[in-house]
């Protein structure tokens, strides 16, 4: 093997004088460029030869793989979106007025600025804002199709929404008119507990119009939390603590069939999570058992969280505040809301971050 000396040599032998020159010249430049050609990065630019390829970055059209989502808080999942406070005078503060604008001619729904509902909205921070739409008297169809000249409530859900907070029912039994019949005794009124067989009736065509009032919801807001709540006893079953016209018999049987509604209430509001968590859904139904509420601040006690009867005397009538919460009643209510909000729904939610 010949080095590059041996081959400028013979170059020289065969070109005579000029070969001489031009073998000085050639070995200049392989001095020069010997050094540069053993540079990785030269020989990868002028003979493509060692180069070193940098790792494929990811596109803007192929973000970067993220960590795994991590499931949402019961609050983070209540509080994303919008809230919405739907039903009937329970939710709409009816019995408990502070401003003029509570008794004002034209609140056609009583809604009251003691509504549950404005500590709920102060508390909680909801990315979507919130608004109360219940309206007194409202049943469950007037959720669905309107009252008082106003659009239906569930209108006010969307796919946006993210807490729903509701109570209905009590009017579906006809509950003012059961204690109209219980409170108000005249010759030819019926005794208060023959009214049974027209509530038990009530109450089973109630569970078909709440569930199809909650399937309206979590159709339309089928990533809400909806909190349905149950409804307070109204009464301490002892001698005189109504101060109604009402015996301790009377109030034990209206104590038992406010009971008995909530337990249609709950037993329609758990079916209906149920179908929620097995189709794995992201949303839930809640029942709030509110029954114990008002416990030691019944109608007639020192500090009630009820109103007892009022009677408009120019229109022989009941005021609409009566058998209705104080302000001290929708504080109550206000709390169960918050720690049910805090709580969640007992079970995952499957909503990710």
């Amino acid at each position: 093997m010949t080095g590059p000396g041996t081959w400028l040599r013979g170059l020289r032998r065969r070109l005579g004088e000029r070969g001489t020159a031009l073998a000085a010249l050639l070995a200049l430049v392989l001095l020069a460029i010997g050094p540069l050609v053993a540079l990785p990065a030269v020989r990868c630019e002028v003979f493509g030869l060692g180069c070193r390829r940098p790792a494929p970055q990811p596109s803007a059209a192929e973000p970067a793989r993220t960590a795994t989502p991590r499931p949402l808080t019961p609050v983070e999942a209540a509080t994303w979106g919008s809230y919405v406070a739907l039903g009937d005078s329970y939710s709409a503060g009816e019995g408990a007025y502070a401003t003029a604008a509570d008794r004002a001619p034209t609140n056609r729904c009583r809604r009251t600025s003691q509504a549950y509902y404005h500590t709920i909205a102060k508390e909680f921070r909801f990315a979507g804002g919130s608004a109360l739409w219940a309206c007194s008297g409202a049943t469950t169809q007037h959720v669905l199709k309107g009252k008082a000249g106003e659009p239906p409530q569930i209108e006010r859900v969307n796919a946006g929404t993210s807490l729903v907070t509701i109570s209905v029912g009590g009017n579906d039994a006809g509950f003012s008119r059961v204690l109209a019949g219980c409170v108000i005794r005249v010759p030819w009124s019926r005794a208060c507990r023959d009214q049974g067989g027209e509530i038990a009736d009530r109450l089973a065509a109630l569970r078909l119009s709440l569930a199809e009032v909650l399937d309206a919801i979590t159709e339309r807001a089928p990533r809400a939390r909806v909190i349905v709540l149950g409804y307070p006893r109204l009464f301490a079953e002892t001698e005189g603590a109504a101060g109604d016209n009402l015996s301790i018999g009377d109030q034990q049987w209206l104590n038992s069939q406010a009971r008995a509604l909530n337990e249609v209430i709950r037993q329609v509001a758990a079916d209906r999570d149920h179908q929620i968590a097995a189709s794995g859904g992201a949303g839930s139904v809640e029942f709030i058992d509110a029954y114990s509420a008002f416990a030691g601040h019944e109608v007639g006690t020192p500090d009630p969280y009820v109103n007892g009867l009022k009677v408009d005397l120019a229109a022989l009538a009941a005021e609409p505040a009566s058998f209705h919460p104080t302000a001290g009643g929708y504080r109550a209510l206000a709390a169960l809301v918050s720690q049910q909000i805090k709580a969640g729904p007992g079970r995952p939610l499957h909503q990710y971050r």
